[in-house]
């Protein structure tokens, strides 16, 4: 499958030109070749894109903020002037950064696509979650420096590369907006060469070249008619012309020396990590006891798992598997509920059981302080969806009980016999956690997130224990 060759423009200075680069690049880059697809968009919301490009009324088809809900980018572009795609800005980002939260975002929705050629990301001059995500695509990052503060700023930028194990090669410092008026006595001769030397001194590599300050091209963002023209255009007698072209030619070449672009890249890691999500699948699946907990009856089959109510595991991980809804409901209402008749699966106190059975942990332990073989008191918790304790009920635990005509086995007894008793018929240590499932796919607590939630829980609750 191909990718495409993902540069982002990024500083969490304002004002050093990133909008003005990215826009100008597209079009420098597609005037070097005309057949490679370009496409830009921009997480900033100044929709200045979409005034240099958009030839026709606005489309009804999405925007950048599409790009996070699971739609196709594919179905996002329009088809812009010079020929240069974009995705349409959106001034509703700021409603999703309370949501999102994972910088691989729009690395997994580019992945998906059937973009291919050169996509350019402009972004917002703060390191956001939407500029994370633009950085965590890159197979190039630009980051466009004018002064001593924002080369100083740069170091969030590699820092975010670091903390998230990306390598910092894609990484190149641009100067931008150098007035070459300015002129130093001593080693450093200009602008250009103090800001390199910054740079290097800071290990940071960069771009050959710079982008000079240019009152001409700044005048084309500002009109009366409130259009934006690019430099190819309408500023080919400016040095910025000669310094675009430059910069343009550097990205291409760049794109295609790259054999391995960061799309390809991380389709190969995520077709790894399903791989090893699928195998701890199995491995959990395998572990399960094949019985219901209480009754024993036949849920776990090699190609699916029966109509369980609930999943339950031991906190030594010797045990796990699944119970029948009606097994443990018909247990929690005798012994703990106290119930004074059977409550049948119509009844309304069994719905309001299961409802709220939804939003909880229940776990079965040891009573505290009670070893004594012959008197034996099970612990009954019940906790909430955050592992905060809701209540606590403690009953005597006896083999048989007294029935109308005759003594009978308990009903809880099988249940710790599989999953709490030790070899002599007591109970040990170890405390049974469980939580509710979905009747039509119980198998789903054993996905990999799931899961983790309810491990993490159990270590939670665990705390919380006498």
């Amino acid at each position: 499958m191909s990718a495409p060759y993902i540069v982002t423009i990024s500083s969490e200075k304002g004002g050093v030109g990133k909008t003005t680069l990215a826009t100008n690049l597209a079009i420098y880059l597609k005037a070097l070749h005309e057949d490679l697809p370009i496409t830009l968009l921009s997480f900033d919301n100044h929709f200045s894109v979409d005034q240099m490009f958009r030839i026709n009324r606005p489309s009804a088809q999405g925007d950048v903020s599409n790009l996070f809900d699971g739609s196709n980018p594919d179905n996002l572009i329009e088809i812009g002037e010079y020929g240069v795609q974009f995705i349409p800005s959106s001034n509703q980002l700021h409603t999703l950064r309370r949501e999102l939260d994972d910088p691989a975002a729009l690395t997994r929705a580019l992945a998906k696509s059937g973009l291919d050629g050169i996509v350019i990301i402009d972004t917002r001059p703060d390191l956001d979650i939407f500029t994370q995500n633009a950085l965590y695509a890159a197979d190039r990052v630009i980051v466009p420096v004018k002064d001593a503060p924002s080369m100083d700023n740069c170091r969030r930028i590699y820092d975010f590369f670091d903390s998230h194990g990306l390598s910092r090669r894609p990484l190149r410092i641009l100067p931008c907006l150098v007035d070459g008026r300015i002129h130093y006595d001593g080693p450093f001769r200009d602008p250009y060469q103090l800001l390199k030397a910054y740079a290097i001194n800071r290990g940071y590599r960069c771009m050959e070249g710079y982008i000079a300050k240019s009152p001409k091209v700044e005048s084309l963002n500002t009109n009366p008619e409130g259009k934006i023209y690019p430099v190819l255009t309408h500023g080919r007698q400016t040095a910025v012309h000669v310094q675009m072209t430059h910069i343009a030619r550097q990205i291409y070449l760049g794109s295609l020396d790259t054999e391995v672009r960061r799309m390809n890249e991380y389709r190969v890691d995520m077709a790894q990590a399903r791989k090893e999500h699928q195998s701890a699948y199995e491995t959990r699946l395998s572990d399960l006891e094949i019985g219901c907990l209480v009754c024993g009856k036949t849920l776990v089959n090699k190609d699916q798992i029966g109509p369980a109510g609930y999943f339950a595991q031991s906190s030594d991980q010797r045990i796990s598997g699944f119970i029948e809804e009606e097994c443990f409901t018909s247990l929690v209402f005798r012994y703990f509920y106290g119930a004074k008749r059977t409550i049948e699966t119509h009844d309304p106190i069994w719905d309001l059981f299961r409802e709220s059975a939804q939003r909880s942990y229940f776990l079965l332990q040891r009573a505290p302080h009670t070893r004594n073989f012959y008197q034996q008191k099970l612990s009954f918790y019940r906790f909430d969806d955050d592992g905060l304790e809701v209540s606590h009920k403690t009953i005597e635990l006896q083999e048989f009980e007294k029935r109308l005509l005759s003594k009978e086995r308990s009903e809880l007894y099988p249940l710790l016999e599989r999953t709490l008793f030790d070899d002599q018929g007591r109970l040990g240590d170890a405390f049974l956690l469980l939580r509710k499932v979905s009747s039509d796919l119980p198998e789903e607590i054993l996905y990999d997130q799931n899961f983790a939630t309810f491990a993490r829980i159990m270590t939670k609750v665990s705390t919380q224990l006498p």
